[in-house]
């Protein structure tokens, strides 16, 4: 009988949420376990290796492309490995090393109060923090929606946010990477120190092992992307593993490189009558060269729904009243060293929304931070309340779900595709609330099935718009990673040779596919994903 190793929990009624994520797939498992150390993720990658079982690694299972549910085997959960282990002072600012169960929003709060249970710490990244104290507000730039996220999780997928139009996504802000690789070897990767040269690519793992990786010749869209492996020409080696959806390594340790927070912090959320005025405001924005971090879009429809929300439910009282007249929303928000920077930046905002149709005296100015959180909970409450209403739904029809859109085109694209969303919906008579990141061209747009039938249409509504973002040199998944539920849509955008050259690579590291089964491509005979 085939003993089960240490720290191997058999998996029970106690552990079943941990085979699902906020995708609402459900998945299943034999074992799972719970490492604090990078000692105790080798052992656990060693026990799969030698027998043979598969092993999904999850961190807070925010995930919504359900990289984190498990297609049989193992579960490594790393959400107990949430210290932050250290800090660094550079040149330009600070760094934080932090294990990969760190959350966010408890990240958000240490840096907000600095304040770290020191630990453990090097005399060093006593002394950094002693300079960190003395120094102003610092923020680690990164911000998806949900906030619950772990560090380990955003790295895999190379997260985004709101802010994410101003600030770039998580992968310029990982600095360094231990990864522990299938083979239970460790890779110490920082950023700067090892190159591909061309698309081969040369590893030495810290027990000495080489590794020859010939990185897949395809070549990425100019866009918002996280659609598969990151590959170019001459790469950094850590861009690899960054965003590889759990197929590559099991990560241990992340350090973040963080940045000074600009001292004004101003929102502002414009109306406009139609769609189409807000992608001219959109336009006029963009062209203004702005500096604006987040531009945030939402449609008549999600409009509609938050308007019933507060008419409705308690919960939602506190939402502002949205005006009548309008058809689509746009939040701006602007970071500044000076008042009189903001106060320049957003009258020039106001400029901007006039010419697109708008009327700047019923929009919604944020200067302070309690007016800021007033302007995120109206942000937040969107797809909190199309959450809800398909847990309704579901109630009549258990096998729907929200179906959601991650797809980014080029900026000289957003008309065109807005306009594809807007008439395949129609033309399938599918009900749908769209928002997400406008300034990026990446909206989420969220087909709400009323039954089966719906949920279907959708589905292959999707595929439809996969094949003609790609047409237009888009990206199917913009930011929350390929896992299992877009893997069809990866072959879509780069066709089934390229997934051949990322299947091979990925065999390099892993060959028996003990790593992330059904994430980015389906498994094959032998182990070979």
């Amino acid at each position: 009988m085939k003993q089960t190793p240490s720290g191997f929990r058999p998996m029970g009624e106690e552990y079943a949420a941990y085979l699902r994520d906020e995708s609402r797939t459900t998945g299943h498992a034999e074992t799972i376990s719970f490492p604090t150390t990078e000692q105790e993720i080798v052992e656990a990658v060693n026990a799969c290796r030698e027998s043979g079982s598969r092993l999904t690694v999850q961190g807070g299972r925010t995930g919504l492309a359900a990289a984190a549910v498990p297609f049989g085997g193992h579960i490594l959960n790393l959400s107990r490995m949430d210290k932050v282990l250290g800090m660094g002072q550079t040149a330009d600012g600070f760094t934080l090393t932090v294990q990969p169960g760190a959350v966010l929003s408890e990240l958000r709060k240490k840096l907000a109060a600095k304040k770290f249970d020191v630990t453990g710490w090097s005399d060093a990244s006593k002394d950094a923090l002693g300079a960190f104290m003395k120094s102003g507000v610092w923020f680690f730039p990164p911000d998806p929606t949900e906030a619950s996220a772990t560090i380990g999780g955003m790295t895999a997928c190379n997260a985004s946010g709101a802010r994410t139009h101003g600030y770039g996504p998580t992968r310029g802000y990982v600095t360094a990477l231990r990864v522990v690789l299938p083979s239970g070897e460790t890779l110490a990767l920082r950023r700067g120190q090892v190159f591909a040269a061309g698309r081969h690519l040369t590893l030495t793992t810290e027990q000495g092992t080489t590794l020859e990786l010939h990185l897949p010749t395809f070549t990425m869209p100019k866009t918002k992307n996280a659609s598969g492996y990151y590959i170019e020409d001459n790469m950094d080696a850590i861009d690899l593993f960054i965003g590889s959806d759990g197929t590559l390594g099991v990560f241990s340790q992340m350090e973040l490189r963080l940045l000074p927070m600009a001292p004004q912090v101003w929102g502002v959320t414009c109306f406009l009558p139609t769609v189409d005025d807000a992608l001219t405001f959109t336009s006029l924005v963009r062209g203004m060269k702005l500096g604006e971090v987040s531009m945030e879009y939402f449609d008549g429809n999600a409009l509609d729904i938050l308007r019933r929300q507060k008419a409705e439910k308690t919960a939602f009282a506190a939402l502002p009243t949205i005006p009548e007249t309008a058809g689509a929303a746009i939040y701006v928000e602007l970071h500044c060293q000076t008042e009189q920077e903001a106060a320049e930046k957003l009258f020039a905002v106001g400029d901007a929304l006039e010419q697109a149709g708008g009327d700047r005296e019923v929009t919604w100015v944020a200067r302070t931070e309690s007016d800021l959180d007033k302007l995120m909970f109206f942000r937040h409450a969107v797809p909190e309340s199309v959450n809800m209403m398909i847990d309704e739904r579901k109630k009549t029809a258990p096998s729907i779900t929200k179906l959601g859109s991650d797809m980014a085109v080029p900026d000289d694209k957003l008309f065109d595709v807005m306009a594809l969303y807007r008439r395949t919906l129609k033309e399938e008579d599918l009900e749908s609330a769209t928002w997400g990141h406008i300034g990026e061209n990446h909206v989420h747009v969220n087909v709400l099935p009323r039954n089966e039938a719906d949920y279907a249409r959708g589905k292959a509504l999707f595929v439809r718009w996969a094949e003609a973002v790609t047409e237009m040199g888009g990206a199917v998944s913009a930011e929350h990673g390929v896992g299992k539920l877009k893997a069809s849509f990866l072959t879509v955008m780069y066709g089934q040779a390229h997934i051949d050259e990322m299947a091979a690579l990925k065999y390099t590291l892993d060959p028996q596919g003990l790593l992330g089964a059904g994430n980015l491509f389906a498994a094959r005979e032998g182990g070979r994903s």
